[in-house]
């Protein structure tokens, strides 16, 4: 069973079907802090990886790799030789040291890249499958879609140029579409599949200031709360979210299912508190006397065609159809980014509360002096007696899910109203509702 030219080494052997069938202790305590045993499937994702690797090309792999062990990571020399009836699997090299231990240079860089303001990640064909923070749900779509990205001499993105290598990349020239055109930076890290090949990209995207932007109107002491709440949440909450994401789709290899379910729970729990933590700054900014949204003209039909776009997925996940507005444009006067938001808002509530094979409606119209959107859905509908009630703060009418933060359509109504214009509910129980935004007409 051992591997010729092996000294001090942990040894172990895997069968035809992928089983750890024999291990020296401390190759089978790795094993069992994976969550398998002897006679179960290789636990240790990255030791799967080599060995599907070395099964695959049927030559002898030696490769480094990093394994988790409680609290502690471990590098590693992993050596798999394939046999006629599994591998014999010998490791050596092993080096423990704390998941973020600063002493490593490597390793503190890329903790220092993920004070991100959001992570988004592609597949190899650079389409998103997975978004945490602010950014509107858009899962499915082309990066393109999301971000206007810097391109080199040939027409090429930054990350098309580097995708051809697997390389990492900076992109200081970015825009993110959805948000006004706000100017951003991403770091691009690339991930590889268990064959060495690129399966896509982990984008942390951070926010940069517009060249001639004016200060921010907000108080300097609500720019500190910002910055602190999110120092203190947003960072380890998106560490969290990205590994809990990377243990559920098995990225590495076999996983438990329900340590696989676990790491999905994880991830939603993260999301609802970066949800709580975007919610809780802005709750800070409309609630200072001297917020002041920016005004200018905008076409309340189009940020409704917009919004509804960027929700469309989500809403396909759920088996709900959005009708989009009628062409032609409705202009009104009020902040651009902070209409979309509210209609995001509105959108994806219609989608949590609407069956499977409902519809949404958008509609945007003028009336008078005003410039009216209309979201309505086919849900449950609010009782008369709760369509105040569910403007106030942390008030989510009694969810089953559990979903929201309870801070949304106060928000919501707290811009509208900061804008000059007003958001309102007609609805009954049974008969779903309509959200109606009103803007003053440009």
């Amino acid at each position: 069973m051992s591997l010729v030219g092996e000294v001090k080494a942990t040894i172990g052997r895997i069968d035809r079907d992928g089983r750890l069938i024999e291990a020296d202790p401390q190759l089978l305590r790795m094993q069992e802090r994976a969550g398998g045993t002897l006679g179960q499937p290789l636990a240790v994702p990255p030791l799967a990886a080599i060995v599907r690797l070395a099964v695959r090309l049927q030559i002898p792999i030696t490769r480094a790799m990093t394994a988790a062990l409680g609290d502690r990571d471990v590098n590693l020399l992993a050596r798999v030789k394939p046999t006629g009836d599994g591998c014999d699997v010998a490791i050596s090299g092993w080096n423990e040291q704390s998941p973020l231990s600063l002493n490593d240079a490597g390793r503190a860089r890329d903790f220092a890249r993920t004070r991100a303001d959001w992570i988004c990640e592609t597949d190899a064909s650079l389409r998103i499958v997975h978004l945490t923070g602010a950014v509107a749900d858009a899962i499915g779509r082309p990066l393109d879609d999301l971000f206007e990205l810097t391109r080199g001499a040939r027409g090429e993105t930054l990350v098309e140029i580097a995708a051809r290598t697997a390389a990492r990349f900076e992109d200081g020239g970015a825009v993110l579409r959805i948000d006004g055109g706000e100017p951003v930076r991403i770091d691009g890290l690339p991930l590889i599949d268990g064959v060495g090949r690129l399966a896509g990209y982990r984008l942390l995207v951070h926010r940069r200031a517009a060249q001639g932007d004016v200060d921010d109107p907000a108080p300097a002491a609500i720019n500190a709360f910002g910055e602190r709440l999110s120092n203190a949440l947003r960072e380890p909450l998106a560490r969290i979210i990205a590994n809990a994401d990377s243990l559920s789709a098995r990225e590495d290899g076999p996983l438990r299912r329900d340590y696989a379910d676990y790491a999905s729970d994880i991830a939603g729990a993260g999301r609802h508190l970066l949800a709580l933590v975007d919610d809780l700054v802005d709750l800070q900014a409309i609630e200072d006397p001297d917020f002041r949204p920016s005004i200018e003209p905008i076409d309340l039909a189009e940020l409704l065609r917009r919004a509804g776009g960027l929700l469309t997925v989500r809403a396909a996940d759920k088996q709900v159809r959005i009708g989009m507005p009628e062409p032609g444009s409705v202009i009104g006067s009020a902040d651009h980014r902070r209409v979309l938001q509210i209609l995001i808002n509105l959108i994806s509530n219609a989608i949590r509360h609407s069956p499977p094979g409902g519809t949404i409606w958008l509609r945007a119209a003028r009336e008078g002096d005003l410039a009216v959107a209309l979201v309505a859905d086919m849900g449950d509908g609010i009782a008369p007696e709760n369509h105040e009630r569910m403007f106030e703060r942390f008030e989510r009418l009694d969810l089953a899910d559990g979903s929201g933060t309870g801070l949304g359509l106060y928000i919501a109504r707290r811009l509208a109203r900061a804008m000059g214009g007003d958001l309102g509910v007609d609805s009954a129980t049974g008969t779903g509702a309509r959200f109606v935004l009103t803007l003053p007409a440009a």
